[in-house]
């Protein structure tokens, strides 16, 4: 007669006593747990983590060396570095976002949020861990793209502002990343999710200012590239890494973009999470 075994979640994951609403030690405890559960994800399959190493390494090549030279000239091409690498800072936020739908759209194909939603935890913590864990995979793309722009011969002239343009480019994701999310819950299929950040990212990314100047640009696409929160980050980071321009005003317009999708979005996704069926 063969033993049954028994799977446990872990520790800071199992039923605990009806004590009514979930503390604020218990939720960060529970996010905690699934953080290290999804990072565990990642050192079993390292492949998860292809897009964030070779995006930015294929961007920031593929870009300055196929545009730099039309754009800037082919003996200017340090300009157009020192021009699309903010920019890309911008685009990794919305390609690791894209991510993060697809992914959740598969746990959910797997059976593994129905798991976790039968467990006493905040709804939010799920959510919650994997925006956590994707906010570090959006770091080390950042960090591999500023390699790869210094090398190319990037250059900073303010330290303090390379890292404010870090952090505005992981404020402005965090918003993002709850698009994806709700996404990721209410479409049918992984694909779906893909196609629909396709349709949404291509007009964002290729109507803003991230790959070139706007002033040639059609005035009706002009006024779209003004307020599309690609740009403002974008030209924000610019302003902080290397000075030349204001940035007040964008860095104003893209917080409260990261500010109003969070406001919006946290609260759908959410909520989609905890009804669906």
């Amino acid at each position: 007669m063969s033993a049954t075994t028994v799977t446990t979640p872990p520790a800071d994951l199992r039923p605990v006593p009806a004590e009514g609403r979930i503390g604020l030690r218990s939720n960060l405890r529970h996010i905690g747990a699934l953080v290290r559960r999804n990072l565990l994800w990642i050192r079993q399959d390292p492949e998860s983590m292809f897009d964030a190493i070779l995006f930015p390494i294929i961007f920031c090549l593929l870009f300055v060396f196929v545009f730099g030279g039309a754009i800037s000239g082919t003996d200017n091409r340090h300009a157009y570095v020192n021009y699309v690498v903010p920019g890309l800072m911008a685009m990794m936020g919305m390609n690791i976002a894209q991510g993060v739908g697809t992914g959740f759209n598969e746990d959910f194909q797997k059976g593994v949020m129905d798991r976790f939603r039968s467990l006493p935890i905040a709804r939010s913590s799920v959510l919650i861990a994997k925006i956590t864990v994707e906010l570090g995979r959006m770091l080390v793309a950042t960090a591999i793209l500023l390699g790869v722009g210094f090398l190319l011969g990037l250059s900073v002239s303010n330290v303090p502002g390379l890292f404010a343009a870090v952090g505005l480019s992981a404020v402005f994701g965090f918003g993002v990343m709850w698009i994806f999310l709700t996404l990721g819950v209410v479409m049918k299929s992984a694909q779906a999710v893909q196609a629909m950040g396709f349709l949404v990212l291509m007009p964002l990314q290729f109507g803003s200012s991230i790959f070139a100047p706007t002033d040639t640009m059609p005035g009706w696409l002009q006024a779209f590239t003004d307020y599309n929160p690609l740009s403002t980050l974008a030209d924000a980071a610019r302003g902080l890494m290397n000075g030349g321009q204001p940035v007040a005003h964008n860095v104003l317009l893209t917080l409260l973009w990261s500010v109003a999708l969070t406001a919006v979005m946290a609260p759908i996704a959410i909520h989609k999470f905890t009804r669906k069926t």
